[in-house]
């Protein structure tokens, strides 16, 4: 009986007092970059960071994306966030310069392998953008293995331009077309700023998604949030244009992050958050 005990006691722990073991958690998050217009403002990054590595540290997510990070933010985080390593480049130059669409992961429970990075463009494998739009546009892609269930799954974090509809839309399909043409029949998952309120239209960039099987997270279960995402610093009303899209994987939960982490803005958007299970 005592023996008993002790293994129920112990699988309680492991599954987090009843919580699966296998479900795994994914932040998006546009960290706004560390710009010189912020520097005299209580909203520059180096009032932020701490608040933004606590975030992390609290929410403990398997893989967080970020958007808009330039290096120097990395390299913090980095050194503050010993337990993950990150993938992604710079989209200036495919190195380190400019903002990265960077993917972190959590060495622990995840396995990359294989990541890459293609631009929103006519000409995905080089540094280019299409025409109209504001600056270069990327999606990051990473294939994980969960080291606790042994299944797969691909995470892409991107950010669509700010400016052109169409470079929007555009984007969207080149998007579309590696879920749908280079992942086989791997689950899913999407997410970053899509710069883009949620639309069923054929004409909203989010038709491309969908024909390539994936699905509005927020749609797909009771535990949802539809609180704005763009918070301005409070300058203004906000808008919801931080999305996650799924294919075949069971969405338990989606928050909007918008706490208090120390900070009264952590960033101009707030967080969004998955919780979600890989099919058996």
């Amino acid at each position: 009986m005592k023996r008993v005990l002790i293994v129920l006691f112990g699988l309680l722990l492991l599954g987090g007092c009843g919580k699966p073991v296998d479900d795994l958690k994914v932040i998006s998050f546009n960290i706004r970059y560390n710009s010189w217009y912020d520097r005299e403002s209580p909203n520059c990054w180096e009032l932020r960071r701490d608040a933004v590595v606590r975030m992390i540290r609290e929410e403990r997510p398997a893989a967080l994306g970020l958007q808009e990070a330039l290096i120097d933010q990395l390299q913090y985080l980095d050194s503050c966030l010993p337990q993950y390593r990150r993938v992604g480049v710079g989209r200036d130059d495919g190195m380190e310069a400019g903002e990265f669409m960077a993917i972190y992961y959590d060495t622990a429970r995840l396995e990359l392998l294989s990541d890459s990075t293609r631009w929103l463009s006519l000409t995905p494998e080089v540094p280019s953008k299409y025409e109209g739009a504001g600056c270069f546009r990327t999606v990051t892609v990473a294939r994980f293995r969960d080291r606790q269930s042994g299944k797969e799954f691909a995470y892409l974090n991107t950010h669509l331009d700010h400016v052109s509809d169409y470079a929007r839309i555009l984007g969207a399909q080149v998007i579309g077309d590696i879920v749908a043409n280079r992942l086989g029949e791997l689950p899913a998952i999407v997410g970053g700023d899509m710069n883009a309120e949620s639309d069923s239209s054929e004409y909203s960039p989010f038709a491309f998604f969908r024909r390539a099987g994936l699905q509005d997270a927020r749609t797909l279960t009771d535990s949802t949030s539809h609180a704005i995402t763009y918070n301005a610093f409070g300058q203004n009303d906000g808008a919801v244009i931080d999305h996650f899209f799924v294919r075949d994987v069971k969405v338990l939960r989606f928050c909007t992050l918008n706490g208090n982490y120390g900070a009264p803005y952590i960033s101009d958007h707030y967080p969004i958050e998955i919780l979600f299970r890989l099919p058996e």
